[in-house]
């Protein structure tokens, strides 16, 4: 009995050696594109904090940095990856994730938002909405940051 015992916790933590080692590979490629991201930002802005960093995957990939500068004020950076162009605002010039979300509501009835992000296309700042329709359809829902305008809609996948 104790070799079965022994044996389950050998197996056990085996297999969660191997998951930890799966996801810190995965994870490797997002680190090393955060860190060139953030060297390049400091580089060009007067970016002081950082607060969020994620990937935009739409007709590019686009680096999206949020923070504060260093007067304090929440900033935005895009980058995308092939240019390595840098384009900053300040949040406060833009629609909020709120904003972003009411504009939708205002458009579509009974929706259930999945994830809310910014992003940016053809260098147009925006935000990116995914959300599940009444029929149970997903959709993305996309407004230009500085306006509140619609820019396109990808509806029933």
């Amino acid at each position: 009995m104790k070799k079965w015992i022994f044996l389950f916790v050998i197996l056990t933590i085996a297999i969660i050696g191997f998951g930890i080692n799966v996801y810190v590979n995965a994870m490797e490629p997002l680190k090393i594109a955060e860190k060139k991201a953030l060297s390049l930002a400091k580089k060009e802005t007067d970016i002081q904090e950082v607060e969020d960093f994620h990937l935009y995957h739409g007709q590019e990939t686009v680096n999206v940095i949020e923070g504060k500068n260093k007067r304090g004020e929440r900033i935005i950076i895009w980058i995308p990856e092939k240019s390595k162009k840098v384009f900053v605002r300040k949040a406060k010039n833009g629609l909020t994730k709120g904003d972003a979300i009411q504009k939708l509501l205002q458009e579509k009835n009974s929706v259930e938002i999945i994830s809310v992000r910014l992003g940016m296309e053809k260098n147009i700042p925006l935000w990116e909405i995914h959300y599940r329709s009444n029929n149970n359809l997903i959709n993305y829902y996309y407004i230009h940051f500085e306006t509140g305008e619609w820019l396109k809609e990808i509806e029933n996948l």
